[in-house]
């Protein structure tokens, strides 16, 4: 009997998840990729934007302007190897490096404008 009253008497809650980085979202930025070790400065990082596209553009960051990462649902491969993606919060007016192809051409000429690029990395 006792059990029952408690049962009909404790209303139920809702939970709500607790943002982690709802702080981070006023003093840093956020990018959403796949991240790499750097070849050879163990001080950066590198994030792969869209690691399958044929137009891969690519981040480098120091590690510590990375405040915050999230982990986001990995991506499977046709071989059925795992790709692990993150959100990762870095903060804002610190330095970071965007690698992207071009042309060569004057003036250079990126994805968008090149009809070179577009027939080698076709969509």
């Amino acid at each position: 009997m006792i059990v029952q009253k408690y049962l009909e008497t404790l209303p139920l809650f809702e939970i709500e998840r607790y943002d982690v980085y709802h702080d981070l979202s006023e003093e840093c930025i956020s990018f959403h990729g796949s991240p790499r070790k750097h070849p050879y400065d163990k001080e950066k990082m590198i994030l792969v934007l869209d690691p399958f596209s044929s137009h891969t553009v690519f981040y480098e960051f120091f590690i510590e302007d990375i405040k915050g990462v999230d982990a986001e649902p990995s991506i499977a491969t046709e071989n059925g190897d795992n790709l692990n993606m993150v959100r990762i919060w870095v903060k804002k007016g610190s330095l970071g490096l965007k690698y992207e192809p071009f042309e060569v051409s004057s003036p250079l000429k990126i994805m968008k404008d090149s009809e070179v690029l577009r027939q080698a990395f076709p969509d």
